[in-house]
Protein backbone atom coordinates (compact mmCIF):
# COMPACT_ATOMS: atom_id res chain seq x y z
CA UNK A 1 0.00 0.00 0.00
CA UNK A 2 0.98 3.45 -0.88
CA UNK A 3 0.08 5.62 1.77
CA UNK A 4 1.37 9.01 -0.25
CA UNK A 5 -0.38 7.89 -3.11
CA UNK A 6 -3.49 7.19 -1.34
CA UNK A 7 -3.49 10.33 0.20
CA UNK A 8 -2.77 12.56 -2.75
CA UNK A 9 -6.08 10.35 -4.26
CA UNK A 10 -7.95 10.94 -1.59
CA UNK A 11 -7.09 15.10 -1.11
CA UNK A 12 -8.02 15.39 -4.97
CA UNK A 13 -11.96 13.97 -3.98
CA UNK A 14 -12.33 15.92 -1.48
CA UNK A 15 -11.36 19.51 -2.97
CA UNK A 16 -13.19 18.07 -5.95
CA UNK A 17 -16.05 17.23 -3.41
CA UNK A 18 -16.19 20.46 -1.80
CA UNK A 19 -16.03 22.42 -5.28
CA UNK A 20 -18.92 21.03 -6.62
CA UNK A 21 -20.67 22.04 -3.40
CA UNK A 22 -19.47 25.79 -4.19
CA UNK A 23 -20.74 24.93 -7.94
CA UNK A 24 -23.87 23.53 -7.41
CA UNK A 25 -24.34 26.81 -4.94
CA UNK A 26 -23.52 29.33 -7.54
CA UNK A 27 -25.12 27.76 -10.32
CA UNK A 28 -28.51 28.49 -8.14
CA UNK A 29 -27.86 31.94 -7.66
CA UNK A 30 -28.28 35.37 -10.10
CA UNK A 31 -25.42 37.81 -10.06
CA UNK A 32 -27.92 40.20 -7.88
CA UNK A 33 -27.61 37.83 -5.33
CA UNK A 34 -23.73 36.52 -5.71
CA UNK A 35 -22.89 40.07 -4.82
CA UNK A 36 -25.26 40.87 -2.20
CA UNK A 37 -23.74 41.31 0.97
CA UNK A 38 -26.11 41.23 4.82
CA UNK A 39 -24.72 44.05 6.06
CA UNK A 40 -20.68 45.97 5.52
CA UNK A 41 -19.31 43.82 7.68
CA UNK A 42 -20.36 40.89 5.68
CA UNK A 43 -18.44 39.41 2.64
CA UNK A 44 -20.99 39.03 -0.15
CA UNK A 45 -20.32 35.37 -2.34
CA UNK A 46 -18.78 37.39 -4.97
CA UNK A 47 -15.93 38.73 -2.18
CA UNK A 48 -15.39 34.97 -1.07
CA UNK A 49 -15.33 33.84 -4.63
CA UNK A 50 -12.50 36.49 -5.70
CA UNK A 51 -10.69 35.53 -2.12
CA UNK A 52 -10.39 32.09 -2.66
CA UNK A 53 -9.24 32.60 -6.44
CA UNK A 54 -6.60 35.01 -5.04
CA UNK A 55 -5.36 32.39 -2.56
CA UNK A 56 -5.63 29.78 -4.88
CA UNK A 57 -3.25 30.72 -7.39
CA UNK A 58 -0.59 32.31 -4.65
CA UNK A 59 -0.82 29.56 -2.65
CA UNK A 60 -0.36 26.63 -5.38
CA UNK A 61 1.85 28.54 -8.44
CA UNK A 62 4.84 27.31 -7.65
CA UNK A 63 4.28 25.51 -4.70
CA UNK A 64 7.36 23.76 -3.89
CA UNK A 65 9.58 26.35 -4.81
CA UNK A 66 8.08 30.02 -4.09
CA UNK A 67 6.53 31.35 -0.61
CA UNK A 68 2.38 30.57 -0.93
CA UNK A 69 2.11 34.63 -0.04
CA UNK A 70 2.75 35.99 -3.72
CA UNK A 71 4.29 39.73 -3.50
CA UNK A 72 1.71 40.25 -7.13
CA UNK A 73 -1.25 39.05 -4.51
CA UNK A 74 -3.85 42.24 -4.04
CA UNK A 75 -5.64 40.17 -1.23
CA UNK A 76 -6.96 43.71 0.15
CA UNK A 77 -8.46 44.29 -3.54
CA UNK A 78 -9.95 40.42 -3.00
CA UNK A 79 -12.26 41.78 -0.67
CA UNK A 80 -13.73 44.57 -2.62
CA UNK A 81 -17.29 45.28 -2.92
CA UNK A 82 -17.85 45.98 -6.13
CA UNK A 83 -19.88 44.12 -8.02
CA UNK A 84 -19.23 41.29 -10.71
CA UNK A 85 -20.99 39.71 -13.48
CA UNK A 86 -21.35 35.84 -12.90
CA UNK A 87 -19.72 34.75 -15.64
CA UNK A 88 -16.90 37.05 -14.28
CA UNK A 89 -17.32 35.44 -10.91
CA UNK A 90 -17.39 31.88 -12.61
CA UNK A 91 -13.96 32.43 -14.94
CA UNK A 92 -12.63 33.32 -11.15
CA UNK A 93 -13.95 30.35 -9.93
CA UNK A 94 -12.08 28.16 -11.95
CA UNK A 95 -9.07 29.78 -12.47
CA UNK A 96 -8.30 28.94 -8.37
CA UNK A 97 -9.45 25.61 -8.99
CA UNK A 98 -7.51 24.95 -12.12
CA UNK A 99 -3.83 25.79 -9.98
CA UNK A 100 -5.28 23.99 -7.34
CA UNK A 101 -5.53 20.92 -8.98
CA UNK A 102 -2.49 21.35 -11.63
CA UNK A 103 -0.61 21.41 -8.76
CA UNK A 104 -1.91 18.31 -6.80
CA UNK A 105 -1.79 16.56 -9.95
CA UNK A 106 2.43 17.32 -10.40
CA UNK A 107 2.89 15.94 -6.69
CA UNK A 108 3.82 12.94 -5.51
CA UNK A 109 4.70 10.78 -2.07
CA UNK A 110 7.99 12.30 -1.55
CA UNK A 111 6.82 16.06 -2.10
CA UNK A 112 4.45 15.39 0.82
CA UNK A 113 7.45 15.49 3.95
CA UNK A 114 9.02 18.68 1.52
CA UNK A 115 8.83 22.13 3.49
CA UNK A 116 6.96 25.18 2.04
CA UNK A 117 6.70 28.66 3.33
CA UNK A 118 3.19 30.75 3.66
CA UNK A 119 3.84 34.20 4.58
CA UNK A 120 7.58 32.99 5.52
CA UNK A 121 6.22 30.24 8.26
CA UNK A 122 7.54 26.49 7.18
CA UNK A 123 4.90 24.15 6.80
CA UNK A 124 5.28 20.36 5.13
CA UNK A 125 3.31 19.74 2.01
CA UNK A 126 1.37 17.50 4.07
CA UNK A 127 0.63 20.36 6.55
CA UNK A 128 -0.23 22.87 3.75
CA UNK A 129 -2.80 20.77 1.76
CA UNK A 130 -4.71 20.33 5.00
CA UNK A 131 -4.83 24.22 6.04
CA UNK A 132 -5.58 24.91 2.84
CA UNK A 133 -8.53 21.88 2.78
CA UNK A 134 -9.69 23.31 6.22
CA UNK A 135 -9.92 27.36 4.31
CA UNK A 136 -11.19 26.36 1.22
CA UNK A 137 -14.55 24.41 2.62
CA UNK A 138 -15.09 27.00 5.58
CA UNK A 139 -15.78 29.67 2.76
CA UNK A 140 -17.47 27.49 0.59
CA UNK A 141 -19.46 27.00 3.71
CA UNK A 142 -20.11 30.20 4.03
CA UNK A 143 -21.40 30.39 0.36
CA UNK A 144 -23.83 27.72 0.23
CA UNK A 145 -25.27 28.98 3.45
CA UNK A 146 -25.54 32.71 2.23
CA UNK A 147 -27.41 30.80 -1.18
CA UNK A 148 -29.63 29.08 0.90
CA UNK A 149 -30.73 32.30 2.75
CA UNK A 150 -30.83 34.46 -0.38
CA UNK A 151 -32.92 31.46 -2.19
CA UNK A 152 -34.88 30.28 0.82
CA UNK A 153 -37.52 27.96 -0.26
CA UNK A 154 -36.26 27.76 -3.98
CA UNK A 155 -33.28 25.91 -2.31
CA UNK A 156 -32.16 22.26 -4.06
CA UNK A 157 -30.29 20.85 -1.76
CA UNK A 158 -26.84 19.50 -1.96
CA UNK A 159 -27.13 17.00 0.52
CA UNK A 160 -29.43 14.70 1.76
CA UNK A 161 -32.65 16.47 1.74
CA UNK A 162 -35.14 17.03 5.05
CA UNK A 163 -36.93 13.91 5.68
CA UNK A 164 -35.57 11.61 4.04
CA UNK A 165 -32.57 10.68 6.13
CA UNK A 166 -33.76 7.10 6.45
CA UNK A 167 -34.14 6.73 2.29
CA UNK A 168 -30.96 7.59 1.49
CA UNK A 169 -29.33 5.37 4.18
CA UNK A 170 -30.77 2.67 2.53
CA UNK A 171 -30.04 3.64 -1.11
CA UNK A 172 -26.50 3.93 0.59
CA UNK A 173 -26.64 0.59 1.68
CA UNK A 174 -28.46 -1.22 -1.49
CA UNK A 175 -25.44 0.34 -3.20
CA UNK A 176 -22.65 -0.77 -1.21
CA UNK A 177 -24.35 -4.50 -0.58
CA UNK A 178 -23.97 -5.22 -4.13
CA UNK A 179 -20.19 -4.70 -4.26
Amino acid sequence: MNVGHNYLKIVVNRFQSVKSLGDKTIKQLSAEELNWAYNKESNSAAVIIRHMSGNMVSRWTDFLTTDGEKPYRNRDEEFSTANASKEELIQNWEKGWQVLFATLDGLNEQDLLKDVFIRGESHLVIDAIERQMAHYAYHVGQVVYIGKLLTSEKWESLSIPRGKSEEYLQDMLDKHQDK
